[in-house]
């Protein structure tokens, strides 16, 4: 009972260790970069949603950039213009692997990256773990990886439209004001202008 208890502790620890959740704002002009140390063999996925971090801005504005660069400063993806993405790589050789995020594109709209970085570390099949007992923890870490991950996704995503939907109010309640006022003038002048129509003028 106690081995179980402490292989699952590490699992979970395992688990906290593999996988890193991230939120950044990026303002105007900038952009943020981040790295991993790997080895060859691997793998690694980014996962990543782009929303305003004001709720007043425009929900149609333009996203951010993307790449992801190896040890040998080449770029490995490119993404331009994206609200969202995804991208899984198995490591080609030892070394630092750098992604960025920009918002160099755009020239007064903060931006709020959500996004999410763990990976499947390479082990050799004469060293997986024969236990049963440990395959089993190591199968629930990837599961409870997967699950948070998603929760994160779902998250962001509320986030972005919340603020969506609040720039849309916002919107449509100065709109109604405006025909309110529209309405109100209007109705001022016919009266004032009818008032004069009917106003008998008598010449003395």
């Amino acid at each position: 009972m106690f081995r179980s208890l402490l292989l699952l502790i590490v699992g979970l620890l395992a688990l906290l260790r593999t996988s890193t959740a991230h939120n950044v704002k990026l303002e105007a002009q900038k952009r943020e970069c981040f790295f991993e140390d790997l080895r060859s063999g691997d793998t690694m996925t980014v996962t990543y949603q782009i929303g305003d971090s004001d709720a007043s801005a425009s929900s149609g504005s333009a996203g951010i950039d993307f790449w992801l660069n190896d040890p040998r400063n080449s770029i490995i993806k490119a993404d331009k213009d994206v609200q969202h993405g995804e991208y899984t790589f198995v490591a080609a050789r030892d070394g630092r692997y750098t992604y960025c995020f920009s918002n160099e594109a755009s020239g007064y709209t903060s931006k709020e990256v959500g996004f999410n970085v763990h990976g499947v570390v390479y082990v050799d099949a004469s060293e997986t773990p024969s236990d049963p007992l440990e395959t089993e923890v190591t199968k629930l870490s990837k599961l409870l990886e997967q699950v948070k991950d998603e929760l994160e996704y779902i998250m962001i995503r509320e986030r972005v439209h919340r603020n969506t939907a609040e720039s849309t109010n916002a919107r449509v309640k100065w709109w109604s004001l405006f025909q309110i006022g529209m309405v109100a003038g209007s109705g001022v002048f016919q009266v004032y202008f009818l008032k004069r129509f009917f106003e008998v003028k008598s010449v003395v």
